[in-house]
């Protein structure tokens, strides 16, 4: 129920923007701000997870996780403003933080071993149908009842979630927990909002001083975390994790690529509906074939890699995701269905494939000591590429609408985030060379 929900949370709300947008009377393309908000609650909050799951059991802490998200989706649906939903998608993103790391958690602790993979497989099937289910439904809910239900869907499963975590999940607290680094995690939250505003000012205020003061507080924040990390017995990441070639060029690559790729189910059903004249469940469905092949790609990249090597395998790939990408540019009225579907299937199924594999070699040399680490700071890069996707794909819409037209600005915009896909190969250019081994493709890992 936990993954589910997450997952279908994640791209239910994209088909309904213009229609929220309408309904608070505000700017289509203004509405970044609500997808942003959650994504970047949760880039902040995931590395606490672990400690609060040790320090107040899986179990409290797993329900707290629902509640808190289901809570967050009611006050969504209440909201009548565009600042309401954006603090209610805050709180939705307290509880979303701490779901599918704490989710994997609680499967690690009650299966090991081997069956591990297979029990975590088996639970993510849940995580997969939510992409294929968003868009869809969530252009029927707007098209038959109102916008209100994409998120008041969240109530029955939350209450299906919490009651399987009282019947079915012990309650394992950890009484020795290490302490949690609040400093550390103060400095890179302080980073990551930074940037993340800086990024915004420029076009919605048009200073560029604030941008600037932005940028440089990000900077100092992350210089900061340096000696802080030196000196904490227990930091929040250790600094010893760069010292692992791969982790760093993977953690930069995936940061670029992620940023192209998770502008685009923000701005393709915005494009549908604002310049296509498509409806909101015409748009939901016409993200099914990415879904879908994404989905039947998964089981080639193990055989792919072990063929052709990850550096091989993520240079031509990250070239066919950013293809993809500037090939929406293409979308028009005039563009045959077939076409349009073949670009959606190749973007699915290649950007799957990319994100699996720069998972798998971002983090497959790390040691045991460092994984946990590893993995979290992973989440947070995973999670603040995202928001920064859809923050930078949506105002470079705006920028370029001024001296051109609307249809321009995400013409524009997609050939932008598809260039910065594409620069991404030049980092996996300097990978070490790694074995041509089978991919362990980590379930639930996007």
């Amino acid at each position: 129920m936990g993954f589910f929900m997450q997952a279908l949370d994640t791209t239910i709300v994209n088909t309904a923007l213009p229609s929220i947008a309408r309904s608070l009377h505000a700017a289509p393309l203004g509405m970044q701000s609500i997808v942003v908000a959650y994504t970047l609650t949760m880039a902040l909050l995931t590395p606490a997870s672990g400690w609060l799951a040790d320090r107040f059991g899986t179990r409290r802490v797993y329900a707290v996780a629902i509640s808190l998200f289901v809570v967050g989706s009611l006050a969504c649906a209440s909201a009548h403003t565009l600042n309401q939903l954006v603090l209610a998608r805050v709180l939705q993103g307290i509880g979303g933080s701490m779901l599918l790391p704490i989710g994997r958690l609680a499967v690690l602790r009650a299966v090991s071993g081997e069956a591990y993979v297979s029990a975590l497989a088996m639970i993510s099937v849940a995580g997969q149908v939510g992409p294929i289910l968003g868009p869809t439904l969530g252009g029927w809910f707007v098209e038959s009842f109102s916008w209100h239900w994409i998120f008041l869907i969240n109530v029955p499963i939350g209450a299906l979630g919490i009651y399987a975590v009282q019947r079915f999940l012990p309650n394992d607290t950890v009484h020795d927990a290490p302490p949690f680094d609040f400093v550390g995690c103060g400095l890179l939250s302080m980073c990551m909002v930074s940037f993340s505003l800086a990024l915004d000012s420029p076009v919605e205020t048009h200073r560029g001083a604030v941008s600037a003061a932005l940028f440089a507080l990000a900077a100092v924040s992350a210089f900061a975390y340096i000696p802080h990390a030196r000196r904490k017995r227990n930091p929040l990441f250790h600094l010893g994790l760069f010292s692992e070639p791969n982790f760093s060029v993977g953690l930069i690559g995936n940061l670029l690529c992620r940023i192209g790729s998770s502008a685009v189910p923000f701005l393709l059903p915005l494009l549908m509906q604002l310049e296509l004249g498509y409806s909101p469940l015409h748009s939901g469905l016409m993200m099914l074939p990415i879904a879908i092949a994404g989905t039947l790609s998964k089981r080639w990249i193990a055989q792919l890699v072990k063929r052709y090597g990850y550096d091989t395998f993520l240079l031509v790939n990250t070239a066919l995701v950013g293809a993809s990408i500037v090939a929406f540019a293409a979308f028009s009225p005039s563009l045959p269905l077939a076409i349009e579907i073949a670009i959606l299937v190749v973007f699915g199924a290649s950007n799957s494939m990319q994100f699996a594999a720069m998972n798998s070699v971002t983090l497959k040399g790390l040691s045991i000591k460092d994984a946990g680490s590893g993995n979290s700071l992973f989440s947070m890069v995973q999670m603040l590429a995202i928001g920064l996707g859809v923050s930078i794909g949506g105002s470079l819409v705006q920028v370029f609408q001024g001296p051109f037209s609307t249809a321009a600005g995400f013409r524009l915009s997609f050939v932008c985030m598809g260039v910065v896909t594409l620069l991404s190969g030049l980092v996996f250019r300097r990978l070490d060379a790694a074995p041509q081994a089978a991919v362990p493709v980590r379930a639930g890992t996007s």
